[in-house]
């Protein structure tokens, strides 16, 4: 056999074996297994190797070939990259993207919405509702104390749970993390959002952390619109300042364990701490978990001549400067 000839059979064979390497790989590595779009919840559990992740893999259906998973992860290095968490897989994932995934630690999240003005209670139920979290699973968490981590909580009471700190927001949460997931991320948002700008005003004026986040709390239940809700800050540090009841609704309510905030003549006679009147000054702790126009008008109040407030049944606030102008007011808007 001639040189020529020898060299000529040496490159088709190798121009043959990477063809078959090249369509081997892109039949086992590029393409997707199959074609089915819906997502499948897949562990990785925490030390986990990737032999055990590969063989996990195959089972579910994820993949066609163990050795093309194991093969693609050495070649590229990241074999030891692999995060735990859960993730949501489909078959039409190639093992490029499930491996890069796996690296990102891109985990299965559930979106969850905390509206302002609910109360653990209220998280609590739609975390139950979402099948996020058992209905006391939360609750536990929140008795728990975060002091030592966040230094906004340090004024709070001992034993005083984290009604109010919730920040309410839009939150992606881990599906295996679940309740400590997304406390950690509200109270993280809560101190981003209480700037050092809102800290240092609360300082100078002489009131804790704590104080303003129960009074914007009541804001937050009572009044809608902000400058009417720095209005009502107004008026109740007023009140506070001269020793009168706050005679607020809304904690009455919580105290009662109501959603809303329409009393009868009985529930004003309860004894109960949230009484407020009954009992002066501010209640015993927050009564919902304030937004940060709340909050804004609890540090940033508006003074006026005015004493007393009533909501209409459409979400207007009449303000009184005496009792006598209250009176006619709830007679005409009540």
């Amino acid at each position: 056999m001639s040189k020529s000839l020898y060299f000529r059979y040496i490159f088709s064979a190798v121009v043959a074996a990477a063809a078959i390497i090249f369509i081997w790989a892109w039949s086992n590595i590029y393409l997707p297994f199959g074609n089915d779009e819906s997502t499948q919840e897949f562990k990785v559990e925490q030390g986990q190797g990737l032999i055990e992740i590969t063989a996990n893999l195959k089972e579910a259906g994820l993949i066609k070939s163990k050795f093309a998973f194991e093969f693609h992860a050495l070649a590229t290095g990241k074999q030891g990259e692999l995060k735990a968490g859960l993730y949501r897989l489909n078959s039409r994932m190639n093992i490029p993207v499930i491996l890069d995934t796996f690296v990102a630690g891109q985990t299965a999240q559930t979106k969850v919405i905390i509206i302002e003005g609910w109360n653990l209670r209220d998280i609590s139920g739609e975390l139950s509702r979402q099948g996020i979290a058992g209905s006391q699973e939360f609750l536990r968490i929140c008795d728990k104390d975060f002091s030592g981590e966040y230094d906004f909580l340090r004024d709070k009471p001992a034993g005083q749970n984290l009604e109010g700190y919730i920040f309410p927001d839009t939150y992606l949460i881990d599906n295996d993390a679940k309740a400590e997931s997304l406390v950690s991320k509200a109270l993280s948002n809560f101190d981003e959002k209480l700037t050092s700008g809102l800290r240092t005003k609360i300082k100078e004026q002489g009131k804790t952390i704590f104080e303003i986040i129960n009074m914007a709390s009541l804001l937050e239940r009572e009044v809608k619109i902000y400058e009417d809700k720095q209005l009502v800050a107004g008026i109740l540090w007023k009140r506070l300042k001269q020793g009168w009841p706050l005679q607020v609704d809304a904690a009455v309510a919580y105290g009662l364990g109501k959603s809303g905030t329409k009393l009868s003549k009985d529930d004003l006679k309860i004894d109960n701490p949230y009484n407020t009147y009954k009992y002066r000054g501010l209640p015993p702790g927050p009564i919902c978990n304030p937004g940060l126009d709340s909050i804004k008008a609890a540090v940033y109040p508006k003074p006026s001549l005015y004493w007393f407030y009533l909501s209409t049944p459409d979400g207007q606030t009449i303000f009184s400067k005496t009792l006598d102008e209250h009176n006619t007011a709830k007679a005409k808007y009540l």
